[in-house]
């Protein structure tokens, strides 16, 4: 954890790399908390994209209103591959202390907080991160804005698709989103009784799954529903439903989530977090704290080096995979 002598008048606030439900909420406390503080709080358009572009403006109480019930982000966001160059690093530090912005507020994911760390170690901008992604996949906090939200998004649409697939006595595969990470496979597949869940860490296998339904067919169940993650790109169901028919004979129908998972209101839940999180990263900068992320460890806010946060891997919660598989029988 770096702290910083200089005392500040002026921070930014910005959100990179994917949205999430919760975003505004985050931004809206930053704000608010900040002027409540005597700062003035600038946004930053579009991530690093606008910090390279010099798209940065003041932000006013009243620019917060209506915006906590609002999903993605009112400052848009973006992926810069200039700022992944030393020289495009340098070029958003100038335009920052251009603007005397004296330090920022990064609501993103581990992408995200690795460009925060690199503003620090190289031109000295104290920085605090506050972790927004729907992955929930970002080492040293618990939970993630927008998680929550994502995961009762697909909640309530495999509830809908069970109800078509116990009418039709069908086999349904759902995939959710997560890239490398389970999270939402796993907490989607326990609350919604899937029959099998797929995900990057666990060791469920098409023959394994092929079992489990047969034995399920004997026990008198006429439908199933299995979750996957999407695995490095979507579509990664329609792999499985083929791999199935293949070596069994079972036809599988496919639903894809997708981006809906991304979008709409953020849940009391998140809109709570992120709420805290944007409030603390704002009293961490006043206290001379900064190259931290502001994490959760089940519900006390914590301060973890973003060093650590880039280096380590968050590992999923194999037990719930275990306790899916018990409850499914």
């Amino acid at each position: 954890m770096a702290q910083f002598s200089q005392k500040i008048k002026r921070i930014g606030v910005f959100t990179s790399g994917g949205d999430a439900p919760g975003m505004n909420a985050a931004i809206r406390a930053v704000v608010r908390v900040g002027i409540a503080q005597n700062l003035e709080v600038y946004g930053i358009q579009n991530g690093y994209v606008g910090m390279i572009e010099n798209k940065i403006h003041p932000l006013q109480l009243r620019d917060m209103a209506n915006i906590i019930q609002r999903g993605g982000t009112i400052l848009k966001t973006g992926r810069s591959s200039e700022f992944m160059k030393a020289e495009g690093r340098t070029k958003a530090a100038q335009n920052l202390k251009a603007a005397q912005i004296d330090a920022l507020v990064c609501i993103g994911g581990d992408g995200s907080f690795r460009g925060a760390h690199a503003l620090w170690e190289e031109h000295q901008i104290p920085v605090v991160g506050v972790p927004g992604t729907i992955d929930n996949d970002i080492y040293g906090s618990d939970k993630t804005i927008g998680f929550d939200t994502a995961v009762n998004t697909a909640l309530e649409a495999i509830d809908r698709i069970r109800d078509t697939a116990a009418s039709h006595d069908r086999l349904f595969i759902v995939e959710v989103m997560g890239r490398n990470s389970g999270f939402i496979a796993s907490h989607v597949g326990l609350a919604g009784g899937a029959e099998e869940i797929f995900t990057p860490e666990g060791n469920t296998t098409v023959e394994k799954a092929i079992d489990r339904i047969k034995e399920a067919i004997g026990r008198g169940k006429t439908s199933s529903i299995l979750i996957t993650a999407e695995g490095q790109k979507p579509g990664r169901a329609y792999d499985l439903a083929d791999a199935i028919r293949k070596k069994s004979g079972m036809d599988a129908k496919v639903c894809i989530l997708g981006h809906q998972q991304r979008g709409g209101s953020p849940t009391a839940a998140d809109r709570i977090l992120a709420s805290r999180m944007g409030a603390a990263a704002v009293d961490s900068l006043l206290k001379g704290y900064c190259d931290i992320m502001i994490g959760t460890e089940g519900e006390r806010l914590v301060q973890v080096p973003l060093d650590l946060v880039t280096k380590n891997e968050k590992k999923s919660q194999l037990d719930l995979l275990s306790l899916a598989s018990i409850l499914a029988t």
